[in-house]
């Protein structure tokens, strides 16, 4: 096999319309380009018949110098674990990690991809900009997941406000970039030891960055690639995503801060709790009120 320009990763979990979407537009916007990729699928168990549904795609495509190589796991193992047994067997130096839920427009991988290698001296993670589906921007960078930031996002609106989590229109370095469309080197992914396969799924990149910038290897934000990202799309519904949130974030503190910022933490999100339970029975809700008594078990 030729070397290959980009490796790109898709994790599958019973979205399979979504992800056969995802995988079609990824191979429409790459058509007409010079770039060798392949495409790794890793199904995390999925019960939809995702696997078959893919398998008949790749049986479909025409060209037939692409890579298409899909990785059957018997259960759901987690977004970043997932991630990372993909990257294993990656036949290229560069990585394009995608969610289900994306759908490429026009050259965006080629445009990300472009800009990367224009710049790879000083770039080692990037990500491109991430819409709605009425293609309206959607946050998806931002500072550190700092106190100020999480009490910010939990309490302010922080995200409404553009403070905590934006969509700029220019090149930019950032802290974190949504791990719905992350490019980076192989080298640099290794390097800081990939995707914590102790998260489960939600706040894996926040994470894997956080290291990334201890390790002195920077992140961009780049507006010219566009990406629809439909967001939770595995999920379901809201409460499950804030479920993992809370333990994404208690985790995150205990593995990278110190006692007391992880005992702040943990008030700010028992009191997030409360004051959502005490919300939902005021407006007799009775999702708020379920969703984060679950949350504050998490925390208690």
């Amino acid at each position: 096999m030729n070397k290959l320009n980009l490796s790109i990763i898709v994790v599958s979990y019973n979205t399979k319309k979504i992800t056969l979407n995802c995988l079609k537009s990824i191979i429409k916007s790459l058509k007409n380009s010079s770039l060798k990729y392949e495409i790794i699928v890793v199904d995390n168990g999925s019960k939809d018949k995702s696997v078959l549904a893919i398998k008949k795609l790749k049986s479909k495509i025409k060209n037939q110098n692409l890579n298409f190589s899909i990785i059957e796991n018997k259960t759901n193992i987690g977004f970043g674990k997932a991630n990372n047994q993909a990257v294993k067997i990656a036949n290229s130096d560069y990585l394009l990690f995608l969610n289900s839920d994306i759908i490429v427009l026009n050259s965006a991988i080629e445009k990300l991809y472009n800009f990367y290698k224009q710049n790879e001296k000083m770039i080692n993670f990037l990500g491109g900009k991430l819409l709605n589906k009425d293609q309206s921007p959607q946050p998806s960078c931002g500072p550190n997941y700092s106190l100020p930031m999480i009490f910010a996002h939990l309490f302010l609106r922080g995200d409404y406000w553009g403070f905590t989590r934006y969509s700029p229109n220019k090149i930019k370095e950032v802290d974190w970039i949504s791990g719905a469309c992350i490019l980076t080197k192989k080298e640099s992914f290794n390097q800081i030891g990939g995707f914590d396969e102790k998260i489960f799924m939600y706040m894996d990149e926040v994470d894997l960055l956080y290291r990334a910038k201890k390790n002195n290897l920077r992140v961009f934000f780049y507006p010219k690639a566009e990406f629809i990202h439909l967001g939770s799309a595995s999920s379901g519904q809201r409460t499950y995503p804030i479920l993992q949130v809370y333990q994404g974030l208690t985790y995150f503190y205990k593995k990278n801060f110190s006692s007391l910022s992880y005992f702040i933490l943990k008030i700010m999100l028992k009191l997030k709790a409360v004051v959502s339970i005490l919300i939902g029975k005021v407006i007799n809700n009775q999702y708020l009120i379920k969703t984060y008594e679950k949350a504050l078990a998490l925390v208690r």
